[in-house]
């Protein structure tokens, strides 16, 4: 029988952790709120409109901090709040929020192909696929927790 965390998933937890500790020096450098940088993320990556479901899904973050930082966002004319159908919301960014993006959001995507242009095509496959893989048997086990 394994010992549990194992070494492998230590290894994963800490790589994971690290990642998501260079996202967090990248926002507080650029003066931002975690979430509000990946609202502005998430909105740029769908096309500069997305849908207050879809932030949350794609985020993780929960809905009482998505709407706390949606209604700062809003102050600062950065972004608007639009109906999207019976029950739903879009997010869009206004020109203020454009170019925030520009100056953050979407110089992180930047850094992010670049570090991608180092790996060749079938590495970034393996990786995304075994992300993913690893993703959906997470998920299928944590629902039964």
């Amino acid at each position: 029988m394994r010992t549990y965390p194992c070494e492998e998933m230590k290894r994963f937890n800490y790589l994971t952790g690290e990642i998501n500790a260079v996202y967090h020096a990248i926002a507080r450098r650029v003066g931002l709120p975690d979430s509000e940088m990946q609202i502005l993320y998430t909105i740029v990556d769908n096309g500069n409109v997305c849908t207050q479901s879809r932030i949350v899904r794609l985020t993780g973050l929960c809905k009482q901090t998505l709407n706390s930082a949606l209604r700062r966002m809003e102050a600062q004319e950065l972004i608007v709040t639009e109906a999207a159908g019976a029950r739903g919301r879009n997010v869009r960014l206004t020109e203020n929020g454009m170019r925030l993006a520009e100056q953050t959001a979407v110089k992180v995507m930047e850094a992010e192909r670049a570090a991608f242009d180092g790996w060749s095509v079938q590495e970034v496959e393996t990786y995304l696929a075994l992300t993913e893989k690893f993703l959906t048997a997470f998920g299928e086990k944590a629902r039964l927790l």
